[in-house]
């Protein structure tokens, strides 16, 4: 074997070892966009339910006698600097305070404009359900992917890192009390 033989098999191994590279950077790509695509959905997501929480707080100041502002805390929040986790446990507070108003006054249950506003809330929870689980289960495969070897490497090299799911919990640190409930 010559020593066209040996270029002929470092160009077939360089090519062998390009062709991974490629596949690896792709599988990358794809579960980045993937998560950035659900991300987008909870966003919206959330703004809407934060449209229906100020859709209630206008219901609720029309119709409850002591004109409490049992939701201004709520409706302060589009200017707020929060992450969605923050955003969504902040409007399952309101919605609470909202379930709990409805459940206590029977003209609030008797309001058809309240009773759509709770029907919204079951329908976009439904859907924050199965996005946030969505994008845990897609964090969860992607965080994975970059732990392996050769994998890490090429996300080091791209700038890819591992990332908390929805709920900020990161499971590759060493702080155990960062449990949310």
């Amino acid at each position: 074997m010559g020593s066209f033989g040996i270029i002929l098999i470092l160009i077939a191994l360089v090519g062998l070892l390009l062709i991974g590279y490629i596949s690896i950077y792709n599988k990358l790509q794809y579960g980045s966009t993937k998560i950035e695509h659900v991300e987008g959905l909870i966003d919206e997501d959330l703004r809407h339910k934060y449209d229906i929480v100020v859709r209630a707080d206008d219901v609720l100041k029309t119709h409850l006698k002591d004109k409490k502002e049992y939701l201004k805390e709520y409706i302060d929040l589009k200017d707020a600097k929060i992450s969605n986790f923050d955003l969504e446990r902040k409007l399952k507070e309101a919605e609470t305070i909202i379930l709990n108003l409805y459940n206590d006054n029977l003209s609030l249950s008797e309001n058809t404009n309240m009773v759509e506003i709770i029907q919204d809330f079951k329908a976009i929870n439904e859907k924050l359900i199965a996005g946030i689980s969505y994008y845990n289960r897609q964090m969860n495969i992607l965080n994975a992917f970059i732990r392996k070897f050769p994998n890490n490497l090429i996300a080091k090299i791209h700038h890819f890192t591992s990332k908390p799911f929805f709920d900020q919990k990161d499971m590759t640190d060493t702080d155990i009390e960062d449990f949310k409930l």
